[in-house]
């Protein structure tokens, strides 16, 4: 079962330069739209794939410079014996060494033996496939890898078209699944002439008004016809060949008429039973055609829960649900900087993989905000639906997604923006002004010159708001409060808060005739933050209190805060 230890990409579409070491398992390619994650998998078919020819046009070539060759090599482990033979395969078997990566062109001990495959393509748009060494370069004409192995080595590629997998045409998964062949040679050419015949004897009658047009002019003119023409299938027209013999249901049904999920997921298992041949799968936009369920189910017959994967499969995704189900050693980040493309592993750290499980849409975005809390993600979610309704463009539509980190840890917010910095993420954090994090931690994320956003003078997200919002605002947060908080809970909180002081009573009285004081202000934003029993303490909750009391009283609320949050959203758009 041959694996593809290394790929190098070269001028090939928008990858100027590329070079990877995929895991021999599953390797699910991520990243925003256009950043050339399906020119990798297409960089694979063509440059392992078995095919004689292929068309090329200078619009594949990198910023269209034909002066530029297009080089893809695909070095190969995992090797059977077939491809060590050394009369034929010699001169080209090469090292690789698994602990950094890295391809020697001499076999030696504690190398794998591996194979160089490389797909060429010059201003002229001839491709050429051959086996690459250093040592043999200048070879003319340039080895190949025999047909038959090159067959044998092939990867299933699972497009929105691989019907052509549902019969037994040159190439089907389903020639690979055994060496059984139908004898069908005699068979065929019985049928082909019954289908004639009997076709000729429906269609006569039915034509026969034209038949007899045909055999009078025929005669008139002397064409011999014989004494009448007849309507038959043309003999080159009902042709069959092994193509010709397709699967079908129990009720006769071509099964190439599944729906394209179903086509997926079948093609997929019997890829998956073909594996000791062809082990190698592309799959694009996996979840195409998928529901959840069936995407999960589609996942695992691939092999992604098996410590002993099967098939090594290389796939794309714009799935949360694919995100989810995959650990992050299985996802690749791909990230282009400075021209160069990388794709970095996700790795399994527990901040990461749990965000993973429970964001899996940020992985998906170009800019990630790391919030201390549930209710911080709620606010931004609340504020951005009330500025878009005001005529705002989305942050969604600026590729944002938003972490929440838990709350309670100060340090968890950077450990988690760290490890989206080291993938390439632009990355901010919101948190409270309560707790102090890590000097490490916060020095690593300004480094990495990540926006960070706090609350003014040790103010946790609910002090701020009620220090900060208006008369108005402050008794509509209340009053939404005792319509979210069981009867009697927020008298209890604020008498709590103010070591028995203030009433709920006193409070609603104190806004009648002066307006709320500052001492108020503190005590309720220190009584709406009661751990386990806040007011706003969710997403769904802040994000109702953000659009509909704080962003209608935006304009009048305390500058200072509304320039941290502006500052924020200005910095999330302008990504």
């Amino acid at each position: 079962m041959s694996r593809i230890r290394k790929i190098e990409i070269s001028n090939f579409r928008s990858i100027c330069c590329f070079s990877w070491t995929p895991s021999p398992g599953f390797n699910c390619l991520i990243g925003p739209g256009d950043s050339g994650k399906s020119t990798i998998l297409d960089a694979v078919d063509y440059c392992v794939g078995a095919r004689r020819n292929l068309n090329v046009a200078d619009t594949d070539f990198f910023n269209l410079d034909v002066t530029q060759d297009i080089v893809v090599r695909a070095t190969l482990g995992a090797l059977p014996d077939a491809l060590k033979n050394l009369d034929y395969y010699g001169p080209y078997l090469r090292g690789f060494d698994a602990s950094n990566g890295e391809v020697e062109d001499e076999p030696r001990r504690g190398l794998e033996t591996a194979l160089t495959v490389q797909l060429a393509v010059k201003a002229d748009l001839e491709p050429v496939w051959s086996l690459f060494s250093e040592r043999t370069q200048g070879e003319d004409p340039p080895r190949t890898l025999r047909w038959k192995d090159r067959v044998a080595l092939a990867p299933a590629r699972l497009g929105q078209h691989s019907n052509a997998n549902l019969s037994w045409t040159k190439g089907s998964v389903l020639n690979r699944l055994s060496d059984e062949r139908a004898d069908v040679g005699s068979e065929l050419v019985k049928a082909a002439r019954d289908a004639r015949a009997g076709f000729g004897a429906q269609a006569a009658p039915q034509l026969a008004g034209t038949l007899k047009t045909v055999t009078d002019t025929a005669q008139s003119l002397g064409v011999p016809v014989g004494a009448a023409a007849t309507a038959l299938l043309d003999a080159h027209a009902v042709s069959f060949g092994d193509g010709a013999i397709s699967l079908h249901n129990e009720a006769g049904i071509p099964l190439r008429n599944l729906g394209t999920g179903s086509s997926r997921l079948l093609i997929a298992g019997l890829h998956r039973a073909a594996a000791e041949l062809a082990s190698i799968v592309l799959v694009d936009e996996i979840e195409f055609g998928l529901e959840p369920h069936r995407l999960t189910r589609l996942l695992n017959s691939l092999g992604s829960k098996e410590k002993e994967p099967p098939l090594q499969a290389f796939i794309t995704t714009h799935s949360p649900v694919t995100l989810r189900e995959l650990s992050g050693a299985q996802l690749y980040v791909l990230r282009n900087e400075n021209g160069v493309h990388h794709a970095r592993p996700v790795g399994s750290d527990n901040d990461v993989q749990g965000a993973i499980r429970s964001y899996p849409e940020a992985f998906l975005a170009r800019t990630v905000i790391v919030c201390e809390g549930a209710s911080e993600v709620g606010l931004i979610r609340g504020l951005d639906d009330f500025s878009v309704r005001q005529g705002a463009c989305s942050l969604q539509s600026s590729g944002v997604s938003y972490v929440d980190s838990g709350g309670g840890d100060a340090d968890g917010c950077f450990r988690i923006a760290n490890a989206f910095h080291k993938l390439g993420y632009r990355v901010a954090v919101l948190q409270d002004n309560d707790k102090a994090p890590k000097a490490d931690l916060f020095d690593e994320f300004k480094k990495a010159r990540g926006y960070h956003v706090m609350w003014r003078e040790v103010k946790a997200l609910e002090d701020e708001l009620f220090a900060s919002l208006p008369d108005e605002a402050v008794t509509a947060l209340i009053n939404r409060a005792l319509e979210l908080t069981e009867d009697g809970k927020i008298d209890m909180h604020i008498k709590t808060r103010s070591d028995g002081k203030l009433t709920l009573a006193q409070v609603q009285f104190e806004e009648l005739i002066k307006g709320y004081s500052i001492e108020t202000r503190i005590v309720l934003g220190a009584a709406s933050r009661i751990r386990k029993a806040g007011w706003f303490k969710s997403i769904s909750k802040m994000e109702g209190v953000a659009r509909d009391i704080i962003g209608p009283h935006w304009a009048e609320a305390d500058p200072g805060f509304t320039a941290i949050l502006n500052g924020l959203f200005q910095w999330a758009r302008n990504g």
